[in-house]
């Protein structure tokens, strides 16, 4: 074939006709790691394929908790993450709420403001810094976390069955193992 000094073609190329179709939210999985092996050689399909598959099992997990649970009781995900967090840390500054829940500060605030309205948290100046807030479950608040709870942690039993319990250790350990390197500490700086 002659040199026409074109570019390679790299793209996965056209999908055929109707692959698509066959494809679910977990097989789609399959056809990402082969064709993009297939387009970018130099790509590593075990860590891609831990990603995709924990991004989906995640995405997975919180739907179906926030759908199942707590939607029903009139929050969100993060709704319940927060009052979770203040429920078994206690009251806590706004920036350390964020934290231990996963988000940040202005989410954390947004949030705040419909959990207060709702009655379910308190908010109240903290030190001698006047931006500086601390939160706190109301006593209604910590029931209907209690309550909620309860709903979850059935959920939480489902989602485990699946697997046994020492495969669940197992997980477990080595997903606090991923979250203990220095990239996954790096991102937790970065929220």
């Amino acid at each position: 074939m002659p040199d026409t000094g074109a570019e390679p073609d790299n793209s996965p190329g056209p999908s055929p006709d109707g692959e698509a179709d066959g494809l679910d939210y977990w097989s789609f999985i399959d056809l990402a790691v082969a064709r993009t092996v297939r387009a970018l050689p130099d790509v590593d399909p075990l860590p891609m394929r831990l990603v995709l598959s924990l991004y989906r099992a995640s995405n997975a997990l919180v739907y179906d908790l926030e759908s199942a649970v707590h939607r029903p009781q009139g929050w969100s995900w993060a709704g319940f993450r927060l009052l979770f967090v203040l429920w078994l840390a206690g009251p806590a500054e706004a920036k350390r709420a964020a934290q231990l829940s996963g988000m940040s500060r202005a989410a954390v605030s947004a949030l705040v403001n419909t959990l207060e309205r709702d009655g379910l948290v308190a908010r109240r100046k903290a030190g001698p810094d006047r931006r500086s807030v601390e939160l706190s479950l109301t006593d209604r608040g910590t029931e209907v976390v209690m309550r909620a709870f309860v709903a979850h942690h059935e959920r939480e039993r489902t989602w485990a069955s699946a697997l046994s319990d020492e495969e669940v250790t197992q997980l477990t350990a080595l997903l606090e193992k991923l979250m203990s390197s220095p990239v996954a500490a790096a991102a937790n700086r970065r929220r």
